[in-house]
C-alpha cells in the first residue's frame, strides 16, 4: 500500500508517539517500586512488578505476530492500544500487590502489540529503501523512554502519587488513540489459515515462559530446585516444538524461513543486541559506585551516554541507509565498534575520570544503533508478505529473551564473584555504595579492586559475543535496497486466480 508523503508523516507521528508511550511505561515505573512495594505492603514481590511485564510482553510477541498477519496489523494495534489504556488504568486503582501485577502482565501484552504493530504497519506501507529511515524513527521511542523514563517517573511519584505513574497513560494515550484512528491506513490481512498453530503456540509460550523464570530465579540463592525444574520443563518444551513446527501446515514460527541467509544472519545480530548491550547496561551504575566510588546520580551518566550514542546513530544510519539503498556495511562496522568497545572496559583501570568509561561506552552504543533498528527493516523485506508480522515479532523475541537471560547470569555472576571474593567482615548481602564510601580507603580500595576484577571477564564476554556478530554480518548479502512498493498479501481467491 502507498501512502502520500503527508500521509506517511502523519502516520510516522502517530506509530511514535504510541511507540513511545508503551516504551515509556517500562522504564517509568523502576524509580516508584519501592514506593509501591512499601504502600502496598509487599516488598517480597516487587520484583515481579517488572518480571511480570517483561515476561507478558515477550511470550506473547510470535502469537500478536501471526494474528497480526492474519487479521490485519490495524486491528491488532488498536486493539492493543484500547487495552493497555484499561490496564493503565487498572494498575492505578491497585489496593495490592497481587492486583497491580495481574494489570502489569495486561500491560505488558499490549505494549508487546503496540511495539510490533507499530512495525509491521510500516513495513507494510514503505518500501525497502524507506524502512530504515521510518523503522530508526519509531525504533528512537525506546532509547528516549530508557532516557527520561526513569527521571519522570520518579519526579510524579514524589510530587502526585505512585497512582499517577499509570493513570498519566489515559489522557496521553487517549490522544494517542484518536491521532491512531485517523492516521493508520486500513491494510488487507494476509490469507486466513486454514489450521491455527494452536499446539506450537502453546508448547511454546510455554517453554519460553519457564526460560524466563529460571532466568529470573537463576540468581536467587534459594530456587535451586525451582530453576532447574524450569531449565528441564524449558528445554524439553523447545524440541517439542521443534518438532511440531516441522509437521505443522501452517507453523507460528515458520523455521524454513531461517534457510534464508538475510533472515539467519539478522537474527543472530538481533540476539547479540539483547546478549550484548541490553543485559549490562542495569549493572552499569552498579560498578561505577563501586570501581570508581562515584555517587548514585553520577553513575547514570554512563548508561546516558551509552543509550546517547545508540540514539544517535540509529537516527543517522537509517537515513544512510534509506538515502543510499545500502545497509550491509552498517551491521559490519556496528559489531566491530562494539567488540572493541566492550574490550576496552575489560582494560581500563578503575579510578580513571568518569568522563573515559563514557566516551568508551558511547561507542558501544553507537555500534549498536547502528544495526539495532536496521536489521528489522532487512528483515521485513526478506520475508513473505503474508508473514511480515511473524518475522518483525521473531526478530523481537530472540532480542528480548537473549537479554533476559543474559542479565540474569551477568546478576549471578556478579552476586557469586563478589560474595567469594570481600575480605573477612564484609557481608555481600549488606554492602551497599554508601558503606563502601563511607569504609577506610583501604577498604574502599580492595572493594573497587573486587568489582573490577568481576566485571572484566563480564566485559571480554560481552566483546565476544559481538565478535560473533562479525561473521553474521558478513554474512549479510550485499546490494541495495528496493524502491519497489510492498505488494498486499494475497488472499485465497487471489492465489487461485494468478
Amino acid at each position: 500500500m502507498t501512502l502520500s508523503p503527508v500521509k506517511l508523516r502523519f502516520l510516522v507521528a502517530s506509530l511514535l508517539s504510541v511507540s513511545f508511550l508503551g516504551a515509556l511505561d517500562h522504564t517509568v515505573v523502576s524509580t516508584s517500586l519501592a514506593t509501591i512495594a512499601g504502600e502496598l505492603g509487599a516488598l517480597q514481590l516487587m520484583s515481579w512488578v517488572v518480571v511480570g511485564y517483561t515476561l507478558a510482553s515477550t511470550v506473547l510477541l510470535p502469537v500478536l505476530g501471526k494474528l497480526g498477519d492474519v487479521l490485519g496489523a490495524r486491528r491488532v494495534f488498536l486493539a492493543s492500544l484500547v487495552m493497555f489504556l484499561a490496564a493503565s488504568l487498572v494498575c492505578g486503582f491497585a489496593t495490592s500487590m497481587e492486583w497491580l501485577i495481574g494489570a502489569r502482565v495486561l500491560q505488558g501484552m499490549s505494549s508487546a502489540g503496540l511495539q510490533l504493530m507499530s512495525q509491521t504497519i510500516i513495513a507494510r506501507v514503505t518500501t525497502q529503501r524507506e524502512r530504515p529511515r521510518y523503522m530508526a524513527i519509531i525504533g528512537a521511542a525506546f532509547p528516549i523512554a530508557i532516557l527520561v523514563g526513569p527521571v519522570l517517573g520518579g519526579a510524579i511519584t514524589d510530587y502526585w502519587g505512585w497512582q499517577w505513574v499509570f493513570w498519566i497513560n489515559i489522557p496521553v494515550g487517549a490522544a494517542a488513540l484518536a491521532f491512531a484512528l485517523a492516521a493508520v491506513p486500513r491494510l488487507e490481512p494476509g490469507p486466513a489459515p486454514r489450521h491455527f498453530d494452536v499446539a506450537g503456540a502453546g508448547v511454546f509460550t510455554a517453554s519460553l515462559v519457564a526460560l524466563v523464570l529460571a532466568a529470573s530465579w537463576l540468581a536467587e540463592p534459594d530456587a535451586g530446585v525451582a530453576t532447574a525444574t524450569a531449565v528441564a520443563i524449558s528445554v524439553l518444551g523447545f524440541i517439542a516444538f521443534f518438532l511440531i513446527e516441522r509437521r505443522a501446515p501452517e507453523p507460528i514460527i515458520p523455521l524454513h524461513l531461517f534457510a534464508n541467509r538475510t533472515i539467519a544472519a539478522s537474527t543472530a545480530l538481533s540476539a547479540i543486541i539483547g546478549v550484548g548491550l541490553f543485559s549490562i547496561t542495569a549493572y552499569l551504575p552498579t560498578y561505577f559506585q563501586m570501581a570508581y566510588q562515584t555517587t548514585a546520580t553520577v553513575s547514570g551518566l554512563v548508561p546516558i551516554a551509552t543509550v546517547f550514542g545508540m540514539l544517535i546513530s540509529n537516527l543517522l544510519t537509517g537515513w544512510v541507509a534509506s538515502r543510499t539503498g545500502r545497509y550491509r556495511i552498517f551491521p559490519i562496522l556496528g559489531t566491530v565498534l562494539g567488540a572493541a568497545g566492550l574490550l576496552v572496559m575489560a582494560v581500563l583501570p578503575a579510578g580513571l575520570p568518569l568522563w573515559v568509561p563514557m566516551i568508551v561506552m558511547g561507542f558501544v552504543g553507537m555500534g549498536t544503533g547502528a544495526f539495532m533498528s536496521l536489521i528489522i527493516a532487512v528483515v521485513q523485506g526478506a520475508a513473505p508478505a503474508t508473514q511480515t508480522g511473524t518475522m518483525t515479532a521473531t526478530i523481537n523475541l530472540v532480542r528480548q529473551v537473549g537479554s533476559t537471560v543474559a542479565t540474569a547470569v551477568i546478576g549471578g555472576a556478579i552476586g557469586s564473584g563478589v560474595a567469594v571474593l570481600l575480605p573477612a567482615g564484609l557481608d555481600a548481602g549488606r554492602l551497599t555504595p554508601q558503606l563502601v564510601h563511607a569504609a577506610a580507603p583501604a577498604v574502599q580500595s580492595a572493594v573497587a579492586g573486587i568489582y573490577s576484577s568481576v566485571f572484566t571477564p563480564i566485559f571480554i564476554s560481552l566483546a565476544a559475543a559481538y565478535a560473533l556478530g562479525i561473521p553474521a554480518a558478513v554474512l549479510l548479502p550485499s546490494g541495495r535496497l528496493s524502491d519497489e512498493p510492498v505488494s498486499a498479501p494475497r488472499t485465497p481467491s487471489e492465489t487461485l486466480s494468478a
